[in-house]
């Protein structure tokens, strides 16, 4: 099982937009056969067997082992993986899409899309060391550009320094944003 799964067929989201597979694809975070599903969801296993089918037509769920029982054979069905992205490419841009604004909310939402896409392309299967670094800085309104002026000079000194054609390539996106308001 991946851990995820990128999804960048509209076909498989619509798979996805009932309800009752949603629940059905989470039951199969283990191996189980229809007959399991169906009574922890108190459906029948014929209407779970429908949406399992449909799920693995959709490349979501893959039959993982088969087993008699008094003389019918039952299949048990696993997720594929742990979490599913639905590309943003699937409705794609309505409209042109804007000057490069870098302090612009859509210049952020462009580069989260970009990042999605190169994560999704990612072999799990090849090891590659990567860094997820999140934290909360707060700055003053009156220093808010210093701070901005002060990230892109140390992001630009980073790029100069490890900015050569030997060695493998990583590719460094970073998101600045106001955090939302909380009750604190």
């Amino acid at each position: 099982m991946r851990d995820v799964q990128y999804l960048d067929e509209i076909e498989q989201a619509e798979t996805l937009l009932k309800p009752q597979r949603v629940d059905v694809l989470r039951q199969l975070a283990e191996p189980r056969s229809c007959t399991e599903v169906a009574q922890a969801l108190g459906q029948t296993p014929q209407r779970v067997y429908y949406h399992v089918k449909r799920l693995v037509e959709a490349g979501l769920v893959a039959q993982v082992g088969v087993r008699r029982i008094r003389g019918i054979t039952e299949g048990h069905y696993q997720a594929t993986a742990r979490s599913y992205w639905l590309s943003p490419r699937l409705v794609g841009r309505i409209g042109p899409r804007a000057a490069r604004d870098e302090l612009g909310l859509g210049h952020l939402l462009d580069l989260m899309e970009e990042v999605q896409a190169d994560v999704a392309a990612l072999d799990p299967d090849r090891e590659r060391p990567s860094i997820g670094v999140s934290g909360e800085i707060r700055v003053p309104p009156e220093r808010r550009q210093e701070f901005f002026e002060d990230l892109k000079t140390t992001l630009q000194e980073l790029f100069a320094r490890y900015g050569g054609s030997e060695g493998d390539a990583f590719k460094l996106a970073l998101a600045c944003y106001p955090k939302g308001r909380t009750d604190e």
